[in-house]
């Protein structure tokens, strides 16, 4: 999509210079910073469609300019990092950020992954602005979910997720398809991601409130039923 605005936060100058040559030649308007507190106050007074992010950076790492972001953006976020835990995985998605990719990466794949986030970003993922099942309701407009008037604090993609679960009520959805609807693309590493996710939920909804909504599919995956 020609145009779009990306800023890359990277300390690495070579490793920024490349994404960014990259990125030009595939018609993008690029800009970089390498440094975090650079990067952070970069993102908060100039106007980004998508913002790339190394999680190791001086004077403020990754995660903590993606934390003090999303207090006053939601400009997607690509994370990059050396590490490979699903933990750093989680704390990145957890925190807000639309996608997580390890160091080495191939340049077509981060090309992709791109292309995916801004047509995710412009496709509306509901028709409805509420969804009211039993107790339990979620507004799209105010971004709250509520059980029996008491809010529920979910982060962005805990209430991603059981949007997607709420909205295919009674239908088993496997792994694989959750990680292309809610994270935005066809994962190809682990879905454990899920797994941890379903949990929250379920810590935060139905043992919370001794509802059972969220259920494991045997040989599936995940289903949101209610009769």
């Amino acid at each position: 999509m020609a145009g779009e605005k990306i800023l890359i936060i990277e300390d690495e100058v070579k490793i920024a210079r490349f994404i960014q040559l990259e990125l030009q030649h595939e018609g993008y308007i690029v800009e970089q910073a390498n440094d975090g507190r650079v990067g952070l106050e970069k993102a908060l007074k100039e106007s980004y469609n998508l913002i790339i992010l190394d999680v190791m950076l001086p004077s403020l790492n990754g995660m903590e300019v993606l934390r003090r972001l999303r207090q006053n953006s939601d400009t997607p976020v690509i994370m990059l990092t050396a590490k490979d835990e699903v933990t750093d995985k989680v704390m990145g998605l957890d925190i807000g950020a639309e996608d997580y990719m390890t160091k080495p990466f191939a340049i077509e794949e981060l090309l992709a992954r791109i292309r995916v986030v801004f047509k995710h970003k412009s496709s509306p993922a509901v028709i409805s602005n509420t969804i009211t099942i039993g107790k339990l309701k979620l507004d799209i407009d105010k971004h709250t979910v509520t059980y029996d008037d008491n809010i529920i604090d979910l982060t962005k993609k805990e209430f991603d997720l059981l949007n997607y679960l709420m909205i295919n009520k009674n239908i088993a959805l496997s792994r694989e398809s959750i990680l292309e609807k809610v994270w935005g693309y066809d994962y190809l590493g682990d879905t454990n991601v899920v797994d941890v996710y379903i949990r929250y939920l379920r810590s935060k909804i139905d043992d919370k409130f001794n509802e059972k909504f969220i259920h494991t599919i045997r040989g599936v995956g995940y289903g949101f039923k209610y009769e």
